[in-house]
């Protein structure tokens, strides 16, 4: 009986195209997971989608090695044929390895540098995170109007660290889903409210020191009356940031040794219960009690470690109200503040309702037109280019606030910092949370900011400050 000659174990893996594909797996799998882990291996967690990639791999790698062995399988009666004929060149059948593996190598080499690992960078763009997959447009549109409109969006939303790499990626695939389902709640719930947020601690404090030193900072709040020559006034405050060893507002809640916990009986931390206050410097313990919503106890709901967001819960996403989006814009010069009743007008149509974003498109910019071609018709002949720009600007302030197919409207997210939007400040400094020995949690407006101007005409400080006269040449434009 003749011997069957020795099967080299590279031939037998490229004799039959079953065997192929299954090596051609393992070397895809192999050579991207190189790329992908290399891109997401760092101090700083990647964006929740690119682990999706980290864990289809490991499928592909056990479909390539299922697939080896059944080509051999499939291809074993051919393969002792040729072998019993003599017919097996083996230079041929390791030329044709050798160039099997290297086109193999090289286009996964060309698909994971051209189109993984700029798949993986797109991911971690804000395009994709707040245009593309999520569809969070209200959220998108306020980041690009925002301070952080350069920092990307898992530099907040993702922890450093294993544990915040897992929960990114556990994340990350339910909004995928919700997003492919169109299953999502309208509107998107902020991340405080929906327990999503990662602390301050590993993220805004990877930039920001809370207990920095920093002293005062002056504030000034232009206001525009709805009167005919939309009359500014101001309101100019000293703002006692402080912090370390100062009081202030960041030295009396983040400074050296102090530690506040809080209960609020709603997920949006809007009403707050009880409030405890410890300072391990001075050894000052008091817990501090509110008035409860009805049918509960001030020490029910949620358990809460004050940080920063907590007053500064919008640093990015904000959203305005139709009066401070106004003023704002008229002192910027995107609205002529020479045009008559253009404060009035506009918080008009801003706070009418619109079904759509299309038909408040359609309307706004029309509408204050046949205003002044109405009322002021010498106007409009003579500044129909200004009035088409205080159009213009009245409508980006709805698009950039109001989203009705979201259901986001004016005050849907609240903005804690300060209390002239909401209340804010006032969740705790209401002067209704009394202590058992009947100290109340201040509410004395010096210990945060010391007013320099209140809703004045004309400021004096303003002229001591030499910003008066440029103040007035901008609203005179």
């Amino acid at each position: 009986m003749t011997p069957t000659p020795k099967t080299p174990g590279w031939f037998l893996l490229t004799r039959h195209w079953v065997s192929l594909l299954g090596v051609a797996l393992i070397l895809t799998a192999a050579i991207s997971s190189l790329f992908v882990s290399t891109n997401e291996v760092r101090g700083h967690a990647g964006n929740p989608y690119s682990g999706i990639l980290l864990l289809l791999l490991p499928a592909v790698l056990l479909l390539g090695l299922a697939l080896v062995p059944l080509g051999v399988y499939l291809s074993k009666r051919e393969i002792r044929n040729d072998l019993l004929a003599q017919t097996f060149d083996r230079k041929a059948a390791l030329r044709r390895v050798i160039l099997f593996l290297g086109l193999t190598t090289f286009v996964n080499v060309l698909l994971g540098t051209q189109l993984t690992i700029r798949a993986v960078k797109h991911m971690e763009t804000p395009q994709f995170c707040g245009a593309t997959c999520h569809s969070m447009k209200p959220e998108f549109t306020a980041y690009q109007n925002s301070p952080h409109s350069r920092v990307e969006c898992v530099e907040c939303h993702v922890a450093p660290g294993a544990v915040g790499w897992i929960e990114s990626k556990t994340n990350g695939m339910r909004q995928l889903m919700e997003t492919l389902s169109n299953s999502a709640t309208k509107p998107i719930p902020s991340a405080l409210e929906s327990d999503r947020l990662v602390p301050a601690r590993e993220t805004c404090e990877n930039c920001h020191w809370p207990d920095k030193f920093n002293g005062v900072r002056l504030r000034v709040f232009p206001k525009y009356a709805d009167d005919e020559g939309n009359t500014r006034s101001d309101t100019i405050l000293l703002m006692m940031v402080g912090g370390n060893k100062m009081a202030g507002i960041h030295g009396a809640h983040l400074g050296p040794g102090i530690q506040i916990r809080y209960t609020a009986a709603d997920r949006a931390r809007q009403m707050i219960g009880s409030v405890e206050y410890r300072n391990a410097v001075t050894g000052e313990s008091r817990t501090f009690t509110g008035p409860a919503p009805s049918g509960t106890s001030p020490e029910a709901g949620f358990n809460f470690e004050m940080q920063c967001v907590d007053c500064h819960n919008r640093p990015t996403h904000a959203f305005e109200l139709p009066e401070r989006a106004m003023d704002k814009s008229m002192a910027g010069g995107d609205i002529p503040v020479t045009l008559p009743f253009v404060k009035k007008k506009g918080l008009e149509l801003l706070k009418a309702g619109y079904g759509s974003s299309e038909e408040a498109a359609a309307k706004i910019p029309g509408e204050l037109t046949g205003f002044y071609q109405q009322n002021f018709p010498e106007i409009f002949a003579r500044r129909a280019q200004d009035i088409g720009q205080a159009g213009k600007a009245v409508l980006a302030i709805y698009e950039r606030n109001v989203f009705p197919d979201l259901k986001v409207t004016w005050g849907t997210y609240p903005n804690n910092l300060g209390h002239m939007d909401s209340p804010g400040c006032f969740r705790c400094h209401d002067g209704s949370h009394t202590s058992a020995d009947g100290k109340t949690i201040s509410q004395d407006c010096n210990a945060c900011h010391q007013p320099l101007a209140m809703e004045e005409t004309a400021p004096e400080i303003l002229k001591t400050l030499g910003i008066a006269d440029r103040i007035s040449e901008a609203q005179r434009r």
